[in-house]
């Protein structure tokens, strides 16, 4: 019976050991709502963020796209058939005959060819000068036609690069293209007014050869006849052979 009390209070000394030594994990979890609510509304935030940092860099990328078509060249090029044309022309222009489009060869011309019939020249000097003078308004009236002819033969080429260029001018994709597009129409206007300057030159040189052709022809006819109407310098009438008598 003496042994009762020492086996209960071993008892109670086991389970307060007991007690004290269990692990940290049966302990109770605490749920804190206003902590989770804080957590959730931070992460909804820096998801926002992540979003709007998506979007920024959409719009810088389509921004590039944008001005890659702006800076895009375009594939179309007019120039050298342009500069073919023009080169046909001016080779027209460089081929004049006789007196060409030189100042010293025309300021030549008026001196000799085209001068007032002088006394002292002889009847074959004036005869072989109106013959040149016949000779270089031919000419000029032949240069000119074939300047004509050969812009009248760039309206076709002109045309299809005009057209060529109206449709890239509106399938451009950036302002380069349309840019250049306009350019080159300006260019073309450049070449067709290129073309009408050295029709309206060949023509108007033809014409002034003509003019001066008939002035000095007025001036030689007036010489000619002061010298027939002279003392001693009348028509003398001559035999005459003709049909191979």
């Amino acid at each position: 019976m003496k042994r009762l009390p020492y086996l209960a209070a071993a008892s109670a000394i086991t389970i307060a050991v007991a007690c004290a030594v269990s692990p940290a994990s049966a302990q109770l979890i605490v749920f804190d709502p206003n902590n989770y609510a804080q957590n959730v509304l931070t992460a909804a935030r820096e998801l926002q963020q992540i979003n709007n940092q998506i979007t920024s860099l959409q719009n810088q990328a389509q921004m590039l796209i944008n001005q890659a078509k702006h800076l895009a060249s375009m594939p179309y090029s007019s120039l050298q058939q342009l500069d073919q044309s023009i080169q046909r022309t001016q080779l027209l222009l460089a081929q004049a005959q006789r007196i060409a489009y030189d100042i010293k060869q025309i300021d030549q011309a008026f001196t000799t060819t085209y001068a007032p019939a002088s006394t002292n020249e002889s009847d074959q000097a004036l005869i072989l000068n109106a013959q040149t003078r016949w000779q270089n308004s031919v000419a000029g009236l032949q240069d000119a036609l074939r300047v004509q002819a050969t812009v009248v033969g760039n309206l076709d080429t002109h045309r299809k690069e005009m057209s060529a260029l109206v449709s890239s001018s509106q399938g451009a994709t950036g302002a380069l293209q349309a840019s250049q597009a306009g350019n080159q129409l300006l260019g073309l206007q450049a070449q067709q007014l290129a073309d009408l300057t050295a029709a309206v030159a060949a023509q108007g040189r033809a014409q002034n050869l003509e003019t001066a052709q008939r002035t000095t022809a007025q001036d030689q006819g007036r010489e000619q006849l002061r010298r027939f109407l002279a003392p001693g310098r009348g028509y003398q009438p001559s035999r005459v052979r003709m049909f191979h008598q």
